[in-house]
């Protein structure tokens, strides 16, 4: 995404007339303007932003659509060390714009709805919504790069020991079956 604009995308438009006429928008979002995003990161930089690419279309069932594609560096809390871990967040996704659940119902599976009204959809809030789906669930710095690893590896048992020796032919409840045979 790096020939995107750096122009501001606009906070709301017309889907449908975008659909009409294939258009594709291309701007940034300022990351520190949405509230539920910020709440659900550990940070960001100052004026740190999220890249979009929307291309507005109609499918074959005259419906109209967007696919986008989003890009937006944060920092995350690593569940490993509990410190902040650098991360950008990349998605890409596919919009059926309805009016009613009805509408969201009847779109093909490969279609998410985003409820509009009959002329204007929030694209700030559709790229907020597409940020926090793609939050990692349990985000970690890579093994090698957490600061946690010395006290991983401390704590990590010896793998000799902790597999148990397997020997060819022998059954592991023979050790259960000789000790009812002493019982009776």
């Amino acid at each position: 995404m790096s020939n995107a604009s750096n122009a501001e995308l606009p906070k709301s438009v017309d889907p449908y007339r975008l659909a009409e006429h294939n258009s594709t928008l291309e701007g940034v979002v300022p990351l520190s303007a949405l509230a539920r995003f910020r709440e659900a990161v550990l940070g960001f930089a100052e004026g740190a932003t999220c890249q979009v690419t929307l291309s507005f279309s109609m499918d074959g069932e005259r419906r109209r659509v967007v696919a986008g594609k989003l890009e937006a560096p944060v920092h995350l809390e690593c569940q490993r060390c509990m410190g902040p871990m650098a991360s950008t967040l990349v998605s890409e996704f596919h919009l059926g714009f309805v009016t009613s659940d009805e509408q969201a119902q009847q779109l093909p599976r490969e279609l998410e709805p985003f409820l509009t009204d009959e002329f204007t959809a929030e694209l700030w809030s559709m790229v907020e919504d597409e940020l926090l789906l793609v939050l990692p669930p349990f985000p970690l710095h890579a093994r090698n790069e957490c600061p946690a690893r010395e006290d991983l590896e401390a704590y990590e048992p010896d793998k000799a020991a902790a597999e148990p020796e397997n020997r060819p032919g022998e059954n592991p409840f023979s050790v259960l079956a000789e000790l009812k045979k002493t019982k009776h």
